[in-house]
């Protein structure tokens, strides 16, 4: 939520910026242009007075407009145009020299030759010498034209006013428009972006903090509650929609509470009713006479107490009431293969790999489905070699065989209750994998199988050690 909001902000604030800034330099294209064109009527009307005076009058004038001090031009009247090299045309500066060509002509008229170009300050040229501005003396420079610091372009205008009489205007463009850059984002237009999205992701991400507590809450009560702890209802609170969620979810433990307790009963009911008219069965076959009858009701009565048994040692491994406690998965280890190591054990079971940490878990439950897992492996694969796999993600454990393996379309059917491969000769209710996998699931793990290439089967106890 924190990077989404950083970028949904990042996105926000540089649409804002661009289309400030795409505003700021449209009005600022505005008043350059504005600049320009006063500047260009004063231009012309420079020239037409110009025109208007005597020839012999109009080196006095210019001496009286020098030693008015213009800082912002300069004006000579010169036998030719001077030549000088023009700077690089960028939108800004195409934009003044068409506004001043195009006033000077609608002044002027289209007789005189007109030339308005830009000139950098070290290129411009002045008087019919072509003298460069630095050659003259620093204070009549500085007098004339204020260049420094900026050190702007300058506009250079040549009215031919008659046969060998050009007119001169050097001039500089009016504050803010002096040096004719197109302006960028400004640093307190920066610093605003920057401090409005610190305080806009710092109030957001307390915002979240504030409505992740409870998710968080209700999601280690989810864990604890699927491990089979007793847990406390969820304290409702947060936004709206998170106390709803808490709502239901306590409404869905108690309810879950009461089926456990439910089944419980049941089961324990089950295996009162059960054992008593099987036992009475028992008692009355012994006394029947015909041998061949008995041996039958025998048969089927031993065939009833084991899917009766079956059942309720289903339900009974499935349904381990145990505190969630720091399981040592390497001393549950040691203890199941231990019997396997002695002599007596033929070496049938072979461990690779240790548990780099405890395990939060119910320790019984834990115990039995790895048995089963290696009970499994050794009744139909004679060996069961142990690979393990820890890291601070999940406890993987592999449980290879050396059995002929399980048809591709049986891999889940082995997991059924009383499920059996055909030809199988081995004894036992057909529910130890079954009971692993609801072990392994009440643990938000997974039991699952796979044949190997080289023949057997391995099957894979899958255990989180954070909530997926």
């Amino acid at each position: 939520m924190l990077l989404l909001t950083l970028l949904a902000v990042l996105l926000a604030q540089t649409l804002s910026s661009v289309i400030w800034l795409a505003q700021l330099r449209a009005t600022q294209m505005e008043g350059l242009i504005t600049a320009a064109r006063s500047l260009a009527n004063s231009m012309a009307a420079s020239a037409s007075y110009f025109r208007s005076l005597p020839v012999a009058y109009r080196p006095l004038v210019l001496d009286q407009l020098r030693n008015m001090g213009g800082t912002r031009f300069v004006v000579t009247l010169n036998d030719r145009p001077l030549d000088m090299t023009t700077l690089e045309l960028t939108p800004r500066k195409q934009a003044v020299l068409d506004m001043v060509g195009q006033v000077l002509r609608e002044h002027l008229g289209n007789g005189p030759d007109i030339s308005v170009r830009f000139v950098r300050p070290e290129d411009l040229r002045i008087f019919n010498s072509g003298l460069k501005l630095d050659e003259l003396p620093r204070s009549w420079a500085h007098y004339a034209l204020s260049l420094e610091p900026v050190n702007p372009p300058v506009l250079v205008t040549q009215i031919q006013m008659a046969p060998g009489e050009w007119l001169y205007i050097a001039s500089l463009l009016p504050e803010p428009y002096t040096t004719l850059e197109e302006q960028e984002l400004p640093v307190s237009q920066v610093w605003f972006i920057v401090l409005t999205s610190v305080f806009l992701l710092l109030f957001i991400g307390l915002l979240v903090h504030w409505q992740s507590r409870p998710l968080k809450r209700l999601a280690r009560t989810a864990r604890d509650m699927s491990l089979g702890a007793d847990v406390e209802p969820v304290v409702e609170g947060g936004g709206s929609e998170v106390v709803e969620v808490s709502r239901a979810f306590n409404a869905m433990r108690t309810r879950i509470s009461r089926y456990l307790t439910e089944r419980g009963q049941l089961f324990s009911a089950i295996s009162h009713d059960l054992r008593t008219p099987i036992t009475r069965l028992r008692l009355r076959v012994e006394l029947l006479e015909d041998e061949t009858l008995q041996t039958k009701f025998g048969r089927d009565l031993d065939e009833l107490e084991l899917l009766v048994k079956g059942a309720l040692q289903c339900v009974k491994d499935t349904d381990i009431h145990e505190n969630i406690v720091d399981v040592d998965l390497n001393h549950v280890l040691d203890v199941l293969i231990e019997p396997y190591l002695l002599p007596q054990g033929n070496g049938c079971v072979t461990q690779q790999g240790q548990a780099e940490a405890s395990y939060p878990g119910k320790p019984l439950a834990l115990k039995r489905c790895i048995g089963n897992l290696i009970d499994n492996a050794i009744k139909y694969g004679q060996k069961a070699h142990l690979k393990i796999e820890d890291n601070p993600k999940a406890f993987v454990l592999h449980v290879d065989d050396e059995g002929p393996g399980v048809p591709e379309q049986r891999l889940e059917q082995v997991f059924e209750p009383h499920f059996r491969l055909a030809g199988s000769q081995q004894q036992g209710y057909g529910l130890g994998l079954g009971i692993a996998r609801n072990i392994a699931h009440s643990h938000g793990g997974e039991v699952s199988l796979q044949n190997l290439r080289g023949g057997g089967l391995r099957v894979t106890l899958y255990l989180p050690r954070t909530a997926e």
